[in-house]
């Protein structure tokens, strides 16, 4: 496995077991993370979209699938920058900017490991 497949793996691994906090125990991560806690059924919808695209982020990594792994760090980074200007516009709180800064954190590893490769 390279680098970069390992970085993309262990940040696959990092949404699953989001996704499935979302899922099960949202209001627990929502209370943790200093926003309001819901009933509303959005935030579990959110849990299985980030499951899902942890399974994406193994299979792609599993695959040596180059080209993923350079559109993750654009979309990684996107992340980042949407979160901020949700919270520069005052539609989230800033802890959501937290989140984002992970997966661009992510991002930038997996952008190093495919320089070195």
């Amino acid at each position: 496995m390279t680098k970069a497949a390992f970085t993309v793996r262990a940040f696959g691994y990092y949404l699953l077991v989001l996704g499935v906090v979302l899922i099960v125990v949202p209001n627990l991560l929502l209370t943790l993370s200093f926003m309001p806690a819901t009933s509303e059924v959005w935030i579990r919808v959110v849990g299985v979209l980030v499951l899902n695209i942890g399974v994406y982020y193994l299979y792609a990594a599993k695959a040596e699938a180059t080209a993923f792994f350079r559109a993750s760090v654009y979309t990684r980074a996107f992340v980042l920058v949407s979160f901020a200007a949700f919270w520069l516009l005052g539609l989230a709180k800033p802890m959501l900017v937290l989140f984002g800064a992970v997966d661009a954190v992510g991002g930038l590893w997996t952008w190093r490991a495919l320089k070195e490769s």
